[in-house]
């Protein structure tokens, strides 16, 4: 059948985005809600007070995250990309809700992500290279939820993608126009996570194959062209980085990320980071069969894919105690895992050192029992396990004014604060009485029994009190 490979990816494409829709209306209450209701938050604020893209903000005026008290709520981090698309499409649809656009924008990133996938697996396997590329990208059970969570990382990724297809096409076609795209989309993808700068060691690799270093350097038609090239990709970065340094008190603690507990090369790093991650939830340990033949077949002649993922290697490796700590810092190296599981996956298949009487069944139960043990650990991401702070949430925003100030403690959580619809703090980081100061009008806590809602309680009138929660008005002292 002719173009039979479109028809496959075309099904891979509509399945995939059909597996993300399960419980796409969830409440920012699953798996690392607390990422995802910062991201929500500064999209919610576009939405109300209007884009403003040099100035995002959000609901937390905490000092927790970046140690100054920050009353304008600036959220420093990623050049707010993804917040202004989704602030667009909620403001201008809203009979789908904030959170389902959010999500619905990382499912359309994902699909341009398999279809980047697709392309680069076809230029260096072949076509069912690239159509199982796409498949496992699609369908990796983690790969599933962490494409369908309101962040930017799947965007960043879906822009890294095509920075390297784009630099695949000019090193085949020689044409400057698609290099300079490749750069653009490689700036977009860095001023939202700069961490995708690890996708360029396999374009640096594919470049130095092509030309030699000797080729670039002293030839100035060709070094100017990269020149430009990296400008146009790390110029805006630096602007950025530039800017956001002028509201320290936005900027969240981020040194600790690098090797902040000293974890890096400990057994901690490698238990977590490649028995855990990669082998366990990624991989479903059976998928260490095709990954690792993936890596053993590779060629001399051919060390793309090898290249792309020890560029994942390598992040990791930098940037080693958020990887471990957090499971959503690999989002990134998911790419160049699938290619080389496509890669090991042609190889059993196609292989004539082994037996395909073997070969090929070892092939399809090492993938489906790499898809159900991937599914088996998921399946908990979904899961509500505190839908008190939703109830507490709603009575928030039933009985406080729409502009009072609140308290919502939650270990630093700022779930629990975006349920409430409201601007304030996720955790008490001073006395109570000069939060009320900085404007504090409403303390809610979904743990009544703890020390400071005790305390709260005892000094102040209870708005509403039921099992879930307590709500107590900061301008009503009680008289003794």
């Amino acid at each position: 059948m002719k173009y039979k490979e479109y028809i496959v990816l075309s099904l891979i494409l509509i399945l995939g985005v059909l597996v993300r829709l399960y419980k796409i209306g969830n409440p920012i209450a699953d798996w690392h809600s607390w990422r995802q209701a910062d991201t929500a938050s500064v999209s919610k604020v576009f939405v109300e007070k209007g884009i403003d893209l040099l100035h995002p903000r959000y609901h937390d005026i905490s000092s927790i995250q970046t140690g100054i008290f920050n009353p304008q709520g600036y959220r420093m981090v990623e050049f707010p990309i993804y917040n202004a698309i989704h602030a667009v499409l909620a403001g201008s649809f809203p009979l789908v809700t904030l959170e389902v656009w959010g999500r619905l924008m990382s499912i359309m990133s994902a699909v341009i992500s398999a279809i980047f996938l697709f392309l680069i697996g076809r230029r260096y396997m072949g076509i069912w290279g690239g159509v199982l590329a796409s498949f496992f990208f699609m369908f990796l059970p983690y790969n599933i939820y962490f494409t369908r969570v309101i962040l930017p990382e799947p965007m960043a990724t879906a822009f890294a993608l095509g920075s390297v297809w784009f630099f695949i096409n000019f090193i085949d076609s020689g044409k400057r126009g698609v290099l300079y795209l490749s750069g653009l989309l490689l700036s977009l993808s860095l001023l939202m996570k700069p961490f995708t700068i690890f996708y360029t060691l396999s374009l640096i690799y594919l470049a130095l194959e092509k030309y030699g270093w000797k080729g670039i350097l002293t030839n100035a038609k060709r070094l100017v062209p990269f020149m430009i090239f990296v400008n146009i990709a790390l110029v805006p970065l630096l602007l950025w980085r530039g800017w956001i340094s002028r509201f320290p008190e936005g900027i969240p603690f981020f040194t600790w990320a690098f090797n902040g507990d000293r974890i890096r090369f400990r057994p901690a790093f490698w238990r977590w980071l490649f028995a855990e991650r990669i082998g366990n939830l990624f991989l479903g340990v059976w998928g260490l069969i095709p990954f690792s033949l993936g890596i053993l077949s590779t060629k001399k002649k051919d060390l793309f894919n090898l290249l792309f993922f020890l560029g994942g290697v390598l992040y990791m490796t930098i940037v080693a105690t958020a990887n471990v700590r957090h499971d959503y810092y690999q989002i990134f190296i998911i790419p160049m895992l699938v290619l080389l599981l496509a890669k090991g996956t042609i190889y059993l298949w196609e292989s004539e050192t082994f037996s395909h009487w073997i070969s090929r069944p070892l092939a399809v139960f090492s993938i489906l029992m790499m898809l159900m043990l991937g599914a088996y650990q998921v399946r908990e991401y979904y899961k509500i396990n505190h839908p008190e702070i939703i109830e507490a949430g709603k009575a928030v925003d039933r009985l406080t004014p729409k502009d009072s100030i609140v308290i919502a403690p939650y270990n630093g959580d700022t779930a629990f604060l975006y349920q409430t619809g409201r601007w304030g703090w996720p955790a008490i980081d001073d006395s109570i009485d000069r939060i009320i100061e900085k404007g504090a009008d409403y303390y809610v806590s979904v743990n009544t029994g703890d020390a400071d809602t005790r305390m709260v309680i005892k000094r102040f009138e209870t708005l509403e009190r039921t099992d879930s929660y307590v709500i107590a008005d900061l301008h009503q002292p009680i008289k003794p």
